[in-house]
């Protein structure tokens, strides 16, 4: 310990002596240490309090992994590097950790610095949170004594702030009860349309340090990450609240290098929030984010950003509209992208396939074959000169493994089985970890079958592709080619003896929250 640090504990310990022996709280000594160290130490609130128990950090990591265990969860990866680091302000906890600490500490996220209330909802000034070896810190008649004060009178939040509890307590209750507790309907969508809208109005209306744009950068491309492994709904809650994080700094004007770093940040949690809403079926908010996402883009002068935003939007048309407005998309796309290699240089040509394959279909003419077999070898080129960390980045980059499989559903539906059964199975092989894809591949190559002929092992491996989908990853984005692959089969041969149990297979299902894709 630095003798500063001494300095800062000797002080904090004096006061908590008086504090206890006046029968002050322990919410009330930690408001006096942050009020008398502050000054001279920067003691935080939250370290504020930790000192008010004259305990260590090792005690509160013990208290909040206990929690845990108390909650049937997994041992938490929260040690005393992190806790120090949220103590210092250099990092601010998330809305589970932050939640635990409101536990630990009985009071709300206010009391340790924090704004907002807890994603749970509800206070935390209840009995039996404290770990007994903290209460014996304690003179018996303390804990008593605050258990029976008034509870504290809570400002009332913001409209603004309604959004964002929503999404918390959204959060938490996944959290707690598993992703099928997540329901995308009416409050959540309201959500997520007035954070949009919020971020709107500051883009066109118009300080913070370098170090938390730092770390938001650094959580967006962990969101990106993110995109395959984690279930939409869940993380579309931490997206949007890191977009409202995001819009809050940009409440006031920023220096430009800075501003320009908001506005980066906010064209890509609002592009990935429309790559989410594409996953959980709502093309209405989907086409809202991505409107957002290229208005910040256009704030930053960057094309490869602004590109990669116009690209994404084009799955919007490709998956439920107009697969000509998807093509001129694409090009759209293309065109901003001109010659700076970034991952729109490869996603737009490929997008411009698969939407002249949608509109053209297995009987393609031959021009129309070429056409789609050009903009896929364009795509294979532009991704030769990405840079290396665009190349593993599925959410904001494109990776290999897109490209085998986008590959694969061009050939399908142009009919080229035989070249779209080996890109297909190529495809598949790379997957490994992402079962949204990985069921998609396997329509395609049941649709393969079906063209050949082979209706027996079409069946077969759609009913493969779905029995392998566990019931909360049946989306409506997922289901739609599933279905489409039914009827295709009911119309070759609407008596199969197998049909009926594929039908089955396709019966919906409690509301899904699968991992993203696109």
């Amino acid at each position: 310990m630095s003798g500063r640090q001494h300095r800062e504990t000797e002080m904090a310990r004096r006061i908590r002596a008086r504090g206890l022996a006046t029968g002050r709280t322990s919410a009330q000594i930690a408001e006096e240490i942050h009020e008398h160290c502050g000054p001279q130490f920067g003691t935080t609130r939250i370290k504020g309090h930790r000192l008010s128990y004259g305990i260590a950090l090792a005690d509160v990591i013990e208290q909040v992994r206990a929690l845990f265990e108390r909650d049937g969860k997994t041992q938490p990866g929260i040690g005393e590097t992190l806790l120090s680091a949220y103590e210092s302000g250099l990092k601010r906890p998330g809305p589970e950790y932050l939640h635990y600490l409101c536990t630990v500490y009985r009071v709300e996220p206010g009391a340790l610095g924090y704004e907002g209330p807890c994603i749970c909802g509800h206070g935390h000034r209840m009995p039996g949170v404290v770990a007994a070896d903290l209460k014996e810190r304690l003179p018996a008649a303390s804990p008593q004594r605050e258990l029976l004060m008034p509870p504290e009178k809570t400002t009332p939040a913001p409209s603004d702030e309604e959004d964002e509890n929503i999404l918390r307590r959204t959060l938490l209750n996944m959290l707690s009860n598993g992703p099928q507790a997540g329901r995308f309907e009416g409050p959540v969508l309201g959500a997520c349309e007035g954070i949009r809208r919020r971020m709107d109005a500051m883009l066109v209306s118009a300080t913070v340090s370098p170090a938390m744009l730092d770390q938001w950068e650094e959580a967006t491309l962990a969101f990106g990450r993110q995109y395959t492994t984690t279930a939409p709904l869940r993380l579309l809650c931490d997206v949007l609240l890191e977009l409202s994080s995001v819009h809050s700094a940009m409440s006031c004007r920023q220096p430009i290098d800075l501003q320009e770093r908001l506005c980066r940040m906010a064209a890509q949690l609002s592009g990935l929030s429309g790559m989410i809403m594409i996953n959980l079926g709502d093309h209405r908010l989907a086409r809202s984010f991505f409107r957002t996402g290229r208005t910040a883009a256009d704030e930053t002068g960057d094309r490869a950003l602004r590109a990669w935003v116009t690209a994404r939007e084009a799955l919007v048309p490709l998956y439920y509209g107009d697969a000509r407005e998807a093509l001129n998309l694409a090009k759209k796309s293309r065109d901003l992208a001109g010659q700076t290699p970034c991952a729109a240089q490869a996603m737009a040509p490929v997008v411009e396939a698969r939407a002249l394959a949608m509109i053209s279909g297995v009987d393609s003419k031959k021009e129309v074959v070429d056409q789609a077999k050009r903009a896929l070898a364009r795509a294979r080129n532009a991704f030769s000169h990405m840079k290396s960390h665009e190349r593993e980045d599925m959410a904001f980059g494109y990776t290999e493994r897109q490209l085998y499989f986008y590959q694969g559903d061009v050939l399908t539906k142009l009919g080229q089985t035989l070249e779209a059964e080996v890109v297909l199975d190529q495809a598949l092989d790379k997957y490994q970890d992402h079962i949204i894809d990985q069921t998609l591949i396997r329509l395609d190559r049941a649709q393969c079958r079906l063209i050949e002929g082979d209706i027996d092992e079409a069946i077969a491996m759609g009913k493969e592709a779905m029995r392998l989908l566990g019931p909360e990853y049946r989306t409506d984005f997922i289901m739609r080619p599933a279905v489409a692959l039914a009827q295709a089969i009911k119309a070759r041969d609407a008596n199969h003896p197998d049909l009926a149990v594929f039908l089955e297979e396709l019966r919906p299902s409690e509301l899904a929250t699968g991992e993203g894709s696109a």
